[in-house]
């Protein structure tokens, strides 16, 4: 907890003093992000940084493996949709963007096996079962099946967007526009999916 509040001190030290009007103004004016990015809880992956967005830009949304859940709405608990209905519905955003990336945990667990995590990891790895069909078929010798299953989550995550009645009519009245990209961590090269699916560096 030391290092989170030493962290802190210096971002209120350095950083806060010149940042004190935006973040007054976002205070009394409220949010309005352009775009919303379903992106992994991974440590290691931060859009805000990819994306050089300063606060209030981006409505982020991050769960294990960047998922979006298909349509279901019911008793259960859904923090990924509600917040896809608060970002579309609530807020207006123009764009979403699923944004995978190299080295995932949940993707191994799914590829591998979730082990001890049992509880709630492989039931939410589930939903990606389709994805892990497709990269395991992958007939691509040059793309390692982990890679191929983080690519086939981002486009089945998009998928299941358009199962949500008001992105795909937000979508098909050009209200909304919906992307998939992909991260490498080691390399720092950011994939844009491509309207054939496929990815291509930016």
């Amino acid at each position: 907890m030391e290092t989170l509040l030493a962290g802190y001190r210096r971002f209120r030290a350095e950083v806060w003093p010149g940042q004190r009007a935006g973040y007054e103004a976002l205070a009394q004016a409220g949010q309005s992000p352009v775009a919303a990015v379903i992106a992994c809880a991974d440590s290691r992956l931060d859009p805000a940084v990819i994306f050089d967005a300063a606060p209030g830009q981006l409505f982020c949304i991050r769960n294990v493996a960047n998922l979006v859940p298909p349509y279901a709405p019911d008793a259960a608990y859904h923090g990924t949709s509600a917040a896809l209905e608060f970002a579309v519905r609530g807020l207006g955003v123009r764009h979403l963007v699923v944004l995978g990336h190299a080295q995932c945990g949940g993707v191994r667990a799914l590829m591998q096996g979730a082990g001890p995590l049992t509880d709630f990891l492989r039931p939410w790895m589930s939903i990606a079962e389709p994805a892990r069909e497709r990269a395991l078929a992958c007939s691509d010798p040059t793309v390692e099946p982990l890679t191929a299953c983080e690519h086939e989550i981002v486009r089945l995550s998009l998928q299941n967007l358009r199962t949500f009645p008001w992105i795909s009519e937000s979508v098909a009245d050009g209200r909304l526009a919906l992307h998939g990209a992909y991260y490498g961590i080691a390399s720092g090269v950011l994939e844009v999916m491509g309207p054939e699916e496929n990815f291509s560096p930016y």
